[in-house]
């Protein structure tokens, strides 16, 4: 199985987290089982060829490209052909420059790219299909979101957004929701709207989650750590807080996740 990860451009570092690619090719001689947990960030997954089926019918991959937003929970996939991929990790109000379309849309969902730019997304499928390396498809994939970066009507809001992510991010979403409208100057239930138009969830299920991304970027980089340290550094008020996030986010409780699979952050380590 071969990974390629990159950072992009400076002109859409704003908006845009990183690209990554995946190539697996002769590497599964039988059906694989991979559990995706929510990152925080939303993504565009373009599947060549084959692509992965959904255990739970209701988050069925029903088409090659998808537009994938904030998760509120887990979801399983069963790889059991070869599998090609590239994917946008956006920044977790990045989306929003792209497609003028409130993100709650997206909100737990995958949809068909083609769903939203009604046929426009066929020439870019192509072209990505046919680039012969994973560097060839960043600068396809680039030159199409500076297209749409140059026709996006850009609102006051999403710096208000921008700046309530640089205090959740410095925080490790150690911060209450009070303090993040008081900061973007914006009543509770205003800054809810604002997250629902802009992330795609409510203010309290993004912290979930970046404190949940925070929890494994410090179990990967401090490995010794025990449950109640990760807890407190995590900004979790408790150790049974953590696991009932874990049960929630991950279907695992701490000690069971970090058993079963590798800690890593996308979110944060990306």
């Amino acid at each position: 199985m071969h990974y390629f990860v990159s950072k992009p451009s400076v002109a859409l570092s704003q908006y845009v987290k990183g690209y990554w690619g995946m190539s697996s090719r002769g590497s599964f001689k039988e059906p694989y089982n991979y559990r995706i947990v929510p990152s925080g960030i939303p993504e565009l997954t373009f599947y060549f060829g084959h692509r992965p089926a959904a255990t739970d019918k209701s988050f069925a991959l029903e088409e090659n490209t998808l537009i994938c937003g904030h998760k509120k929970q887990y979801q399983d996939i069963v790889i059991s052909d070869e599998l090609e991929m590239f994917s946008v990790l956006f920044q977790p109000q990045g989306l929003m420059a792209f497609f003028d379309i409130p993100l709650a849309e997206f909100y737990n969902r995958m949809m068909p790219l083609k769903y939203i730019l009604r046929g426009d997304s066929d020439e870019l499928e192509m072209r990505l299909n046919e680039a012969e390396s994973f560097g060839e498809r960043i600068v396809l994939i680039e030159r199409f979101l500076l297209k749409r970066l140059e026709k996006s009507r850009k609102k006051y809001e999403y710096n208000r957004v921008n700046h309530s992510i640089g205090l959740i991010n410095n925080s490790k979403a150690s911060v209450s929701i009070e303090q993040l409208a008081s900061h973007a100057c914006l009543s509770r239930k205003q800054l809810e709207r604002v997250f629902s138009d802009y992330i795609g969830s409510t203010p309290k299920q993004f912290l979930k989650t970046v404190r949940f991304q925070s929890a494994l970027a410090q179990k990967s980089l401090f490995k010794e750590k025990n449950l109640t340290e990760l807890a407190y550094d995590a900004g979790y008020y408790d150790q049974s807080h953590m696991i009932n996030d874990f049960k929630i986010l991950s279907g695992f409780t701490p000690g069971e996740f970090f058993a079963e699979c590798e800690p890593t952050s996308d979110y944060f380590l990306f």
